[in-house]
C-alpha cells in the first residue's frame, strides 16, 4: 500500500479550477443529482424492505425519504466541518479569509444538495397545501448562504463549513423520525436516539456561538470579505437560527422525548392513537 499515491489519488478529487463558472455549476449540479438519485434509491429499497413504508401516503412517503437523503447529507457535512475546526492547519491559522480546494468541493455539493430540499419542500407545500414556516425559514437561508459562496469567490469558507456542522443533530433526527413512523417511538432504542438528538441540539447552539466569536472578532474583515449582501443574508440567518430555530427545536425535541408525535403528522398521529383505544373499548365491550 503506497501512502502517498493514495494522498495524491485523494488530492486530485479536489482539483479543480473553482474561479471558473462552468466548474462552479458542474459541481453544484452534481450535488444535485447525487443526492437525487439518493433520494429515488431511498425509495426503491424501503418499498421493498419496509411493509410498513408501502402504506404510507405519498406525503409520508417523500419525507421518508428525505429524511434518509437528509441524514447521509449531514454525515458529510459533520467530516467537512470537524476537518476545518479541528485538523486542517489553514482554517486554524485564518478563520475569515481561507479557503481550499477540498472545502469548495463540499461547499458546491452541499449547495446543490440545499437546492434539491427546496424544491422537494415548495413543490410538497403546494401539492399538500401544507406550510412549515420554520423549516421554509432555515431552508431559504442554507441555501442562500451557500448561493452567496458561489457568486462571491473571494469569501472565506471557514464560516460556511460551521454552518455545514451544524447538521450534527439531523441524523439522530431523522432516524427518530423514522421510527416513529414505523411504531418503534416506545423502545429503549428510540428514547436513547431521541436525547443524542436533545444533545446534539445543544452542542449546536455551542457552535453557533463560535460563529458568532469569529464574526464579532473580526467584525470588519468580515463584512469586508463577505460583502454586504451576502454579510447581511449571512447575519440574518445566524440571528434567526440563534433566537429563534434552534431554541424552538431544542423545546420540541424535547417535547417529542415525553410526547413521541411525529411532527411533521401530528394529526395522523393523534388519530390513529384515538383509533386504537375506541377499537380497544369496543372490543372490552364485546367481551362483556
Amino acid at each position: 500500500m503506497n501512502l502517498a499515491n493514495d494522498g495524491a489519488t485523494f488530492s486530485a478529487i479536489y482539483d479543480w479550477n473553482y474561479v471558473l463558472w462552468e466548474v462552479r455549476l458542474k459541481l453544484l449540479a452534481a450535488g444535485f443529482f447525487s443526492y437525487l438519485g439518493v433520494f429515488i434509491t431511498a425509495h426503491w429499497l424501503s418499498s421493498w424492505i419496509s411493509a410498513t413504508y408501502c402504506t404510507l401516503s405519498t406525503k409520508q412517503k417523500i419525507f421518508w425519504n428525505m429524511d434518509i437523503t437528509r441524514g447521509l447529507f449531514a454525515v458529510q457535512s459533520c467530516g467537512a466541518g470537524l476537518w476545518a475546526l479541528l485538523i486542517d492547519p489553514v482554517f486554524q491559522v485564518d478563520q475569515v479569509y481561507s479557503q481550499q480546494k477540498w472545502s469548495w468541493f463540499h461547499c458546491l455539493i452541499a449547495a446543490g444538495y440545499f437546492l434539491l430540499e427546496n424544491i422537494v419542500f415548495n413543490v410538497s407545500n403546494i401539492v399538500f397545501r401544507v406550510f412549515n414556516v420554520f423549516e421554509g425559514v432555515h431552508h431559504l437561508f442554507a441555501f442562500g448562504g451557500l448561493l452567496g459562496l458561489i457568486i462571491n469567490i473571494k469569501s472565506g469558507h471557514y464560516l460556511p463549513l460551521m454552518g455545514l456542522l451544524l447538521e450534527m443533530n439531523t441524523p439522530s433526527y431523522c432516524i427518530s423520525s423514522i421510527l416513529a413512523r414505523i411504531g418503534c417511538a416506545n423502545t429503549l432504542f428510540w428514547k436513547a436516539n431521541q436525547w443524542i438528538n436533545i444533545h446534539m441540539l445543544h452542542c449546536r447552539m455551542v457552535l453557533i456561538y463560535h460563529m458568532w466569536w469569529v464574526c464579532i472578532s473580526h467584525w470588519n474583515d468580515v463584512v469586508e470579505n463577505l460583502g454586504l449582501p451576502y454579510f447581511i443574508v449571512f447575519f440574518m440567518g445566524l440571528s434567526t437560527l440563534t433566537l429563534i430555530l434552534n431554541p424552538y427545536w431544542i423545546f420540541r425535541s424535547t417535547q417529542r422525548l415525553f410526547v413521541p408525535v411525529d411532527r411533521k403528522f401530528p394529526k395522523t398521529a393523534v388519530k390513529n392513537a384515538s383509533y386504537e383505544n375506541l377499537n380497544s373499548e369496543t372490543f372490552q365491550k364485546k367481551r362483556i
